[in-house]
């Protein structure tokens, strides 16, 4: 797991080609393994596909989703508020696995943020995408992330430039 993190890295440019099944499968069940405050699950991930949906999921917000729309796979991570009062924190956990997992099988990922975000003038990034996916309330868009073969190599961050002072022994 440690060599997986200090490897990972935000990717935002992907290869053109398709995720294998095998490898989609893998991070569903990732995702569905991931740990949960009482067992409570209140997530639902959407595995969006279509390179028009992404397209469009793309124009989320006004910058910082622009390079989803060469991703070949895009997922919506959402949870029910009214399942937890820790949704936003079980979807954060199932992200990271999420990241963690497609690292792991030699995929890039980034995380785009939604929950709290600015579509326009008159809507929220999150009632955007909503709307796309046709998700009803309770369920809340916390986050899209990105995936797709890497087409760009980044180094992990060096042992040094870690910030040793968050630490307190």
């Amino acid at each position: 797991m440690l060599e997986l993190m200090r490897k990972r890295r935000s990717i935002r440019k992907f290869k053109k080609d398709r995720i294998a099944q095998t490898a989609i499968d893998a991070l569903k069940e990732a995702v569905l393994r991931s740990p949960s405050s009482r067992g409570n699950r209140p997530w639902k991930f959407f595995f969006v596909q279509d390179a028009g949906v992404i397209t469009r999921l793309s124009r989320c917000k006004e910058s910082g989703a622009a390079f989803l729309k060469d991703a070949p796979l895009a997922v919506v991570v959402c949870g029910d508020e009214s399942a937890s009062d820790v949704w936003i924190e079980d979807c954060s956990i199932a992200a990271i696995i999420l990241h963690l997992t497609a690292e792991s099988l030699g995929l890039g990922s980034c995380w785009i943020q939604v929950r709290n975000r600015i579509y326009n003038s008159e809507s929220t990034s999150e009632d955007y995408v909503r709307n796309i996916l046709g998700i009803d309330l309770p369920v809340r868009v916390l986050a899209i992330i990105a995936i797709g073969l890497p087409d760009e190599v980044k180094a992990g961050h060096p042992y040094e430039s870690l910030d040793q002072g968050k630490v307190i022994a």
